[in-house]
């Protein structure tokens, strides 16, 4: 957290939280949500300004509840979730996470039945991996320490049938460059972000 933040919750402790204002989308981008955007159900506009984006991503966290916000100064902006906390991107320099931290202590992989790709590194950080980067992380994933058939992963797919959490008795790992190989695991967003104890649409006390 920022000095000049931490020196404002000093000065003004008792602000008022924001709710419905901020939202960060499935590919990493935070969204600005006016009261139109709001009242239509809109994504709302794409924050570009790279000192704000900075500040966004140096100041962002969560409560107790699983609810993540921005501390813009005095006030917490609580935001809403299209996706997991965290986006994750793969670049050069291996995965990177949306707030430009690399992503690293890989502990899980999960992989719904549509083909999303969902990393837990350590301390429950919870990732969905950007659907534009997906065709390179494929190219990691080793069933039985050998490169997976695209034939033998939609079968591994297609077998979860309507009970995505089970366990499944093929081996499939995930090799990222740089990083030890992580169990690849049966897992749904609605049902991690319950695991884990995250909220997509906070709301106020």
């Amino acid at each position: 957290m920022d000095d000049i933040v931490k020196a404002a919750l000093q000065k003004w402790p008792n602000v008022p939280h924001c709710f419905g204002w901020l939202a960060l989308d499935a590919r990493g981008h935070w969204r600005m949500r006016d009261e139109r955007a709001q009242a239509q159900h809109l994504p709302g506009d794409k924050i570009v300004n790279a000192a704000l984006l900075g500040f966004i991503n140096r100041n962002y966290q969560h409560d107790e509840q699983g609810r993540w916000y921005f501390q813009n100064g005095p006030q917490r902006v609580y935001l809403d979730l299209e996706a997991t906390p965290y986006i994750a991107r793969v670049t050069p320099q291996g995965l990177v996470l949306h707030t430009g931290e690399p992503l690293t202590h890989l502990q899980h992989a999960y992989l719904s039945q549509q083909g999303t790709l969902f990393l837990l590194a350590a301390d429950q950080l919870l990732a969905q991996v950007d659907d534009r980067d997906m065709a390179s992380c494929l190219e990691w994933i080793k069933l039985n320490g050998q490169p997976v058939s695209d034939e033998s992963l939609m079968t591994w797919l297609d077998s979860a049938g309507n009970d995505l959490a089970s366990a499944h008795p093929t081996a499939l790992e995930l090799q990222a460059p740089g990083q030890v190989a992580v169990p690849i695991k049966r897992g749904s967003l609605s049902g991690l972000m319950a695991e884990f104890h995250y909220v997509s649409s906070p709301e106020a006390d």
